[in-house]
């Protein structure tokens, strides 16, 4: 049984977040929805860029809700000597430090990694960029198409004689924060394990991250000489694998490598024979053959509707998927069964409903506590519970334009 009053396997871990967009804080929030404390400082007055990103509702960026779920929100001008001062007096009481400016920017507001390490030796500091802390490009901007572009993944998507294509989501900010939260969990096991351990710098190039997930398109370009071009949604490495549109002008994907699968899926489109053809008998020769089992499997689905295709396919097992919009997964059953999708506390509109903590824990699972806040929403608890400040001193930094 779950225990509903559980804090999150991460409970008791605390992250001061100073980033900003998506990559970086989207580490924050991943680590948020586990429990660990987070919180957020942003620029007085002017905030986060990304609370300007569209989608809107009634003037409130959705996908800034989103993205910063579960934290706390005070600000803080770190360009200011008072305000970076205050930022080190804070430092103590956080066990990570998350931060995207330029290399350089940190050390000229006087927060270079001694510094940091002076105010807490243990800190671990994860520091997201474009291309990393060195090398030629370090002083280029970077946006998730960029990194997308630079890392592999663009060249290989689209129609073969058509033009490189990017996703309709920033895919490569994603990956940078599940490899953020990574390399920060990794890093407390040492710090934590180790009385006498220092405090860690991760230096996350989100170009290299994306270029990391393409496996092994590095291996194969050494060893083979290989260059991988776009193939649409055929897949590369097994057959049959595409996207195919039903007679009732719907479109499902079909996967399956194994011998296994695709007897299954033979069998779905009445013609167990193809698994004793010897141009399909192994999964290489499929792919060889792809384009013959592409017409073959392709002409069973123009024929049928949907509905027809999926109910054929899940009566033998196949491995067969309709392609869903996001009504159709709020709609889908299994999605229903898992809760996948949630109902989370929202300053501006009472509730609204988010992807689930994902995975699921079953005994100590996480939670979402609330959607991203208001700017600044957090200040005065903030700054009495961690730096002891009282009211009169935080009008005073307020008016300053410190905090």
């Amino acid at each position: 049984m779950k225990n509903e009053d559980n804090n999150g396997p991460l409970s008791g871990l605390r992250i001061l977040d100073i980033a900003t967009v998506i990559a970086a804080p989207f580490a924050g929030t991943l680590l948020a929805d586990f429990g660990a404390d987070v919180v957020k400082f942003e620029l007085p007055n002017t905030g986060d860029g990304m609370r300007g990103f569209p989608p809107f509702k009634e003037g409130k960026s959705l996908w800034w809700k989103a993205v910063n779920r579960g934290k706390k929100f005070g600000t803080l001008d770190l360009r200011k000597k008072e305000g970076a001062a205050l930022l080190l007096k804070m430092l103590p009481q956080f066990d990570v430090l998350i931060e995207n400016f330029k290399p350089g920017t940190l050390e000229k507001w006087g927060l270079d990694l001694e510094t940091l390490w002076k105010a807490n030796p243990k800190l671990v500091i994860l520091r997201v960029t474009a291309f990393g802390q060195y090398g030629p490009y370090i002083d280029q901007p970077g946006f998730a198409r960029i990194f997308e572009a630079m890392g592999g993944i663009t060249h290989i998507t689209g129609e073969p004689e058509g033009v490189p294509m990017h996703t309709g989501y920033p895919l490569s900010d994603a990956f940078g924060g599940l490899f953020g939260a990574m390399s920060i969990l990794a890093a407390l096991v040492q710090v934590t394990n180790n009385p006498k351990q220092e405090g860690e710098e991760i230096d996350l190039s989100l170009t290299e991250a994306t270029f990391r997930l393409l496996d092994f398109l590095a291996i194969e370009y050494d060893q083979l000489g290989t260059v991988r071009e776009r193939s649409g949604n055929r897949n590369q490495y097994s057959a049959p694998s595409d996207v195919y549109m039903t007679s009732d002008k719907r479109y499902v994907s079909l996967a399956g490598s194994t011998n296994g699968t695709f007897l299954a899926n033979a069998r779905a489109i009445g013609r167990p024979d193809l698994i004793e053809d010897p141009k399909f008998a192994s999964n290489g020769l499929r792919v060889e053959n792809a384009a013959e089992l592409d017409r073959l499997f392709g002409g069973f689905i123009a024929s049928h509707s949907q509905a027809e295709v999926l109910e054929a396919f899940s009566r033998e097992k196949g491995t067969i998927a309709p392609i869903y919009s996001i009504d159709q997964i709020f709609k889908d059953p299994q999605y229903i069964a898992r809760d996948a999708i949630v109902s989370v506390p929202d300053e501006d509109f009472g509730s609204v409903r988010l992807q689930a903590v994902t995975p699921k824990f079953t005994k100590n699972p996480g939670k979402i506590r609330w959607t991203a806040k208001s700017l600044g929403a957090d200040n005065a608890a903030l700054f009495e519970e961690l730096l002891g400040l009282t009211e009169a001193e935080i009008t005073s930094y307020r008016e300053r334009g410190i905090i």
